[in-house]
């Protein structure tokens, strides 16, 4: 057998065993995180609040509780979060946004939230109806398809 041939073998096996090592490490992951999901619906509570403010922010600059900022691990503390301020009653409080609602959550509007602690799950809107924003994509294929859409719109 050739060197080349050999090297071949070792990096296909080598392949193989990365494969098999992260469906068993994914196949973890999604246990725990169907767990979690159990946790934060158990604990969830249907809460009425005012949007003041939503950002995407690093938690350390978003006004979190100093024990919820050192219990987060250290690879989400540099990572940026949506954050929403939102008035609960008389108070101003900080809240951590599930990513698939915080585009849809409206500013200075009342909201009927469903909340696990700190996070919030999901909202309704209180009164009237929810206007759904498209998120614009970034780069530049996302520009050439707006482009030739608009040209083949004219």
């Amino acid at each position: 057998m050739s060197i080349f041939t050999i090297v071949l073998l070792v990096v296909a096996v080598v392949m193989i065993g990365i494969t098999v090592a992260l469906y068993f490490l994914g196949k973890r992951a999604e246990a725990k995180r169907a767990e979690q999901e159990e946790q934060i619906a158990a604990a969830s509570q249907q809460v009425s609040m005012l949007i003041i403010d939503k950002k995407m922010m690093k938690l350390k600059d978003s006004g979190l509780p100093e024990q919820v900022i050192a219990s987060t691990p250290w690879y989400a503390k540099r990572s940026k979060m949506p954050i929403v301020k939102a008035k609960v009653g008389p108070k101003v409080m900080t809240f951590i946004c599930d990513n698939a609602i915080f585009a849809d959550l409206p500013v200075k509007k009342e909201v009927k939230a469903m909340i696990s602690g700190l996070y919030i799950t999901s909202a309704k809107v209180a009164h009237g109806k929810v206007v759904k924003t498209e998120a614009k994509k970034k780069g530049f294929r996302a520009w050439l398809l707006r482009k030739n859409k608009e040209l083949n719109n004219k």
